[in-house]
């Protein structure tokens, strides 16, 4: 009986121990269950936050220089205030962000601010379409107003502050970390290239901006300022789609280069990347760091242009253009804008290239305001006119109807002819002569120098009947007109080349008298100036080719150069150009001859740019041209230097800058600084005042 009651007490408490061990089993379970399922994800990013996190490691963009070695963009350090995500709730957050943006606008810091509601709060920054579909992906009537935008979007934030203007400003960086996301190991850049001051008033105030850190980065730097800016380009932070195509090579508060040779050599200026394994404790207490790849730094790139003659070709260019804007040579012309290229005529080296209106790449860097990039953007002054720009040649291509002719025959180098004024080879189309629109008669009887040295247009009228659109066409096509160069700049144009086939892209029909306005640089004619520069460089040099470039080299990190033939098949990839299939011509020393001393006596005594090379010491060949452009008549002069030698040639253009003459003083500068010589700019007005060609258009 008691080994049976024993037994019974036993299985009993044997019973209770297996439910105990059951129940507890159980709970186990369900919190193992709740630890890795439900919660997993959480304590997962805890865990490695708080054992590990990995760095990235700046790779130090690549510097630009120019052929001497001066330092155009450079990468130095700067403070940068970025933002880790933290178990802050949205009050505490939204609290926070508050003040901290309050401090960026007291000290004028630009921050992340990309809320499409301006600052005032009296409307949208986005309009159209673009506004629809932006209200449409956060589910928002058509019709929302700011007001019920700036609620939705508090609302989804936590945020509590009655200010509609302080609202705000926190949804503007909540919005931010939204888009472009951050984490516990991921931040989000708040601000960039701050002072000491504010990196210490942070430091001191920490527990008033949990998870906000001073972190040292690169940033670029402009040493000269607006200067070559549409050589150079600017650097803009990375876009959502950009970043996304590229996370193995970027990260998301990048800068990649936009436009320039920032954008153009972005694969060798930007380096690469290295990692770093940061071991954190419990508390967040680094407690080692290790890296596991170091950075490369990106490659430097070596300019052809001198940045002492980029300065003068700038300064003279603005000041040419203010001078006519302000009637400095005639009341009757508005100038708008302009550029100027200096081509070496050997090397085909571009020794400075300017377009202006300019800017200054620094205004991008750490993210540039609304106000100045609409202020960029109304002056148009992000466009580069030197290779984007496509503008009808007028008179200074003259010489291509001048070699043409003389090449297929059909003049001769001493053959007259005679100008009486009104082309009359055609009932229906009778053109006239510059010379006579202004003195009533024509110019006689003049050879191809002399017709080069008047412009004489009824000259070219003749010479472009004689031989026909398709011979003209087959040497203007040797020169590179209406064929991109292939420079080392994106956005080059290609320009068009007045054609047949040019007017039936136009649904126009060709005829007889667009011959006789081809051959004398109008018609369908128009070209980008660098291509303009390329030509005059060809004929100074005898007519041989070449290619105009502004990269002379890369160097990289390793120490080594990359070799041309990499660089010239980079640039071709990048830029989607074709093999260059220009039939090769040759020209008689006799015919170029001919041409030069034409345009040796534009620059001396008599010719159309006379005054302005009065006394200079340097023996000059040069073109005036004025060009019809709807209500407008830009402005050209094209020459090179020496004469019995040439070195440079330079063509500049101004839009609505009247006669080509006008332009002249532009080069003189240029071609002065470039030999060494020093001019007395007083001089030359007053010689400019004195000229009989100020209201002369050819």
């Amino acid at each position: 009986m008691k080994r049976k009651i024993k037994k019974e007490h036993t299985n009993f408490r044997f019973n209770i121990l297996t439910i105990i061990v059951y129940i507890i089993g159980t709970i186990l379970i369900m919190k193992l269950f709740e630890l890795q399922i439900i919660k997993g994800a959480s304590y997962r990013e805890l865990s490695n936050t708080r054992l590990s996190r990995e760095s990235i490691l700046e790779a130090s963009r690549g510097e630009i220089l120019d052929r001497s070695g001066n330092i155009l963009a450079t990468t130095t350090s700067s403070f940068n205030i970025e933002m880790y995500k933290t178990k802050t709730d949205d009050e505490a957050l939204n609290e926070s962000i508050l003040k901290l943006v309050n401090l960026f606008e007291q000290n004028q810091i630009k921050y992340p601010n990309n809320f499409p509601v301006n600052d005032d709060c009296t409307g949208y920054l986005q309009e159209g379409d673009t506004l629809k579909k932006w209200l449409a992906k956060y589910k928002l009537a058509e019709n929302t107003s700011v007001e019920d935008t700036i609620s939705y979007f508090a609302k989804k934030y936590g945020i509590k502050n009655k200010d509609i203007k302080e609202t705000r400003k926190i949804i503007s960086i909540r919005y931010e970390m939204t888009t472009k996301g951050y984490s516990s190991t991921k931040p989000l850049s708040l601000a960039e290239n701050v002072s000491r001051e504010i990196v210490a008033q942070i430091s001191e105030r920490n527990l008033e901006f949990p998870g906000v850190t001073i972190t040292t980065k690169s940033s670029r730097k402009y040493n000269y300022g607006s200067l070559a800016s549409h050589i150079l380009g600017y650097i803009g932070k990375i876009n959502e789609k950009e970043y996304n195509e590229a996370q193995d090579v970027y990260e998301n508060d990048d800068y990649v280069g936009r436009t320039g040779i920032e954008a153009m050599f972005e694969n060798y200026l930007r380096g690469k990347k290295g990692k770093e394994e940061i071991e954190m404790s419990v508390d967040g207490t680094v407690t080692g760091e290790t890296v596991t790849k170091q950075p490369e730094q990106g490659s430097t790139v070596v300019l052809t242009i001198d940045s002492k003659l980029q300065e003068v070709a700038e300064n003279a260019l603005k000041n040419n253009i203010e001078k006519i804007r302000n009637g400095g040579f005639s009341s009757r012309y508005d100038a708008k804008g302009g550029c100027v290229a200096v081509i070496d005529v050997h090397s085909g080296e571009i020794l400075a290239m300017a377009s202006y209106p300019d800017y200054d790449p620094d205004s991008w860097v750490g993210g540039i305001s609304v106000a100045d990039y609409n202020k960029i953007k109304e002056n148009n002054a992000l466009f580069n006119k030197a290779i984007s720009g496509s503008y009808a040649p007028g008179s200074i291509f003259k010489m291509v109807t001048a070699l043409a002719g003389l090449e297929t025959g059909v003049i001769s180098t001493t053959e007259k002819i005679n100008d009486t004024g009104i082309y009359t080879k055609y009932k229906d189309y009778q053109p006239r002569c510059w010379y006579y629109n202004n003195y009533h008669r024509g110019h006689g009887y003049l050879n191809v120098s002399g017709a080069i040295e008047k412009s004489c247009n009824f000259f070219f009228y003749e010479t472009g009947n004689r031989m026909g659109i398709e011979a003209l066409d087959r040497y203007a096509k040797y020169f590179g007109l209406g064929k991109k160069t292939g420079i080392e700049l994106p956005s080059e144009t290609a320009g068009t080349l007045a054609s047949p086939e040019a007017a039936k892209k136009l649904n126009e029909v060709w005829s007889a008298g667009q011959t006789l306005q081809a051959a004398i640089g109008q018609s369908y004619n128009s070209f980008s100036p660098i291509q303009l520069v390329k030509y005059i460089g060809m004929v100074a040099n005898g007519g041989n080719k070449i290619n105009p470039t502004i990269v002379k080299r890369i160097l990289n990190a390793d120490g080594t150069e990359s070799l041309r033939s990499e660089i010239n098949q980079y640039v071709k990839e990048k830029l989607g150009l074709q093999d260059d299939d220009t039939e090769n011509l040759s020209f008689s020393k006799q015919n170029i001859d001919a041409v030069l001393e034409g345009m040796r006596s534009v620059t001396e005594e008599g010719g159309t740019a006379s005054s302005v090379f009065k006394n200079f010491n340097i023996e000059v060949g040069g073109k005036t041209g004025s060009a019809e452009a709807g209500q407008n008549v830009n402005a050209w002069f094209a020459g090179f230097a020496p004469f019995n030698d040439p070195e440079i040639a330079v063509v500049v253009m101004v839009e609505n800058g009247g006669h080509g003459f006008y332009t002249a003083e532009v080069a003189r500068e240029i071609i002065a600084e470039y030999f060494g010589m020093n001019i007395n700019s007083n001089e030359i007005q007053e010689d400019n005042q004195a000229t009989n060609y100020l209201e002369i258009i050819e």
